[in-house]
């Protein structure tokens, strides 16, 4: 087992790494930017070392600070969470060339799958279900109309070097085709430093459903169950829950080979998540996307198995066997508690003057703040992951509805209130809901 543990990360991953390596007897080393010097994941850790100001590009993205923390602390490895340098195949590449071990996938396939269109095209290479969409960037709105003529209106544009649900458009017809094309090809530059463009078919109604892979050490992929993430706003997950009320057990099965083959194709290593679109009313999933690191909402798919995703992930890069159970039972559900305006979702930081976390049988909370901190417009506005676990979807709903309200947070705006009304709403409570309800709900 790895001995030292450098979290490139912050907040409340950063809290759940150390929480199993502290259990696993690792001792964790945490980075922190000057603003996040009082945050409890900074205390929480066996060491610290600030390598920054607030701005993340000279800090949590920094990876010349980074690495000169692994290095004058004595790490022996290092996790980079989700966000930040999770996802940077060039680090990867540079943390194991420094003789440091990823724990992660390797460069290769983070590479690989970090260009939606370069996946997309080896995942149809592999047998893997695509929705109708372009193989080669749209160069210019010209091609990108080329391109929509073929799939068919209305079509998403979308950033190829993208994610977490940044960089996308729908456009219905070619004019709007124009529009979007534009606005999305500036974005890309501008936040992905590559402008490259995709067109895609769009789906009115489609739910987004994925898949929890592990590549082991050995070289196998194996896939433990799906998990349902259609609540949305602007394209980003604000609830997921698993098991999916939308998955049959013979579409599980489909979904969890496919998601093995995609795993398969790309030499997949430790964890890692298969997106697909599913279209409801066919029983029809798509290949969307695979995210090469820990998934935000990786709790929900730890309480149904009985298992530590962190662990596996540590068992994995020091090159031993999981210890995996492969059981599902119950129905757990997380709600991404962001400091935010529970109607229209725009950022709303602050200090936190309150902080009262509800607790239970079946209640978990995955905070990165407590009383006292202030959440930065720096960052990200998650705050916390409330999770619940019930015998049965009902049971959890009903665990979720009383933690909402046993949960007390005041100074920055949260989104409580939105869960609050999720949990009552018809459409959320009989499971036969898609990405579009919380467009719905407002």
């Amino acid at each position: 087992m790895i001995e030292s543990l450098l979290i490139a990360n912050r907040g409340e991953i950063a809290r759940r790494i150390i929480r199993t390596a502290n259990r696993l007897g690792v001792r964790t080393i945490a980075v922190h930017s000057e603003t996040d010097a009082d945050l409890p994941f900074v205390a929480e850790a066996d060491e610290a070392v600030c390598v920054g100001p607030a701005n993340p590009a000279l800090s949590y993205r920094n990876a010349e600070a980074i690495l000169a923390a692994a290095k004058s602390t004595g790490a022996q490895a290092i996790h980079p969470g989700y966000g930040f340098l999770s996802e940077n195949a060039d680090f990867a590449r540079t943390v194991e060339a420094s003789g440091l071990v990823w724990v992660g996938p390797g460069a290769d396939a983070i590479s690989a799958m970090g260009d939606k269109i370069n996946a997309r095209n080896l995942m149809a290479a592999a047998g893997v279900p695509v929705a109708p969409g372009s193989q080669e960037p749209a160069e210019s709105a010209e091609a990108a109309l080329a391109a929509a003529a073929e799939i068919g209106f209305p079509v998403m544009v979308k950033a190829a070097a993208g994610g977490g649900g940044m960089g996308m458009a729908v456009a219905g017809d070619g004019d709007e085709l124009r529009k979007e094309y534009e606005k999305v090809r500036s974005f890309a530059e501008r936040m992905f430093g590559d402008g490259s463009v995709l067109i895609e078919r769009f789906f009115p109604r489609v739910r987004h459903v994925e898949v929890q892979i592990l590549g082991l050490a050995d070289g196998r992929v194996v896939a433990l169950s799906e998990r349902e993430c259609s609540v949305q706003r602007r394209n980003q997950k604000l609830v997921e829950e698993a098991p999916s009320p939308a998955v049959s057990p013979e579409l599980r099965e489909r979904l969890l080979a496919a998601a093995v083959t995609a795993g398969e194709a790309v030499n997949y290593r430790n964890a890692g998540t298969v997106e697909c679109l599913l279209d409801p009313a066919t029983g029809q999933f798509f290949f969307l996307e695979m995210n090469t690191r820990l998934q935000v909402e990786h709790p929900i798919t730890e309480l149904i198995h009985g298992i530590d995703l962190v662990e596996q992930q540590l068992l994995i890069a020091s090159g031993d066997e999981p210890t995996l159970q492969q059981r599902q039972t119950g129905h757990a559900i997380e709600l991404r508690v962001n400091a935010e305006d529970p109607k229209r979702f725009f950022p709303g930081p602050g200090t936190i003057t309150t902080w009262v976390e509800p607790s239970g049988d079946g209640v978990r909370v995955d905070s990165g703040y407590t009383a006292g901190n202030t959440v930065s417009q720096n960052y990200d506005s998650l705050m916390a992951k409330l999770i619940v676990f019930g015998a049965d979807r009902d049971d959890a709903i009903a665990k979720a509805r009383a933690a909402v309200s046993g949960f007390e947070i005041a100074g920055p705006k949260n989104n409580l209130p939105f869960f609050a009304e999720l949990l009552e709403n018809p459409e959320f409570r009989s499971g036969d809901y898609d990405t579009g309800i919380v467009s719905r709900m407002r």
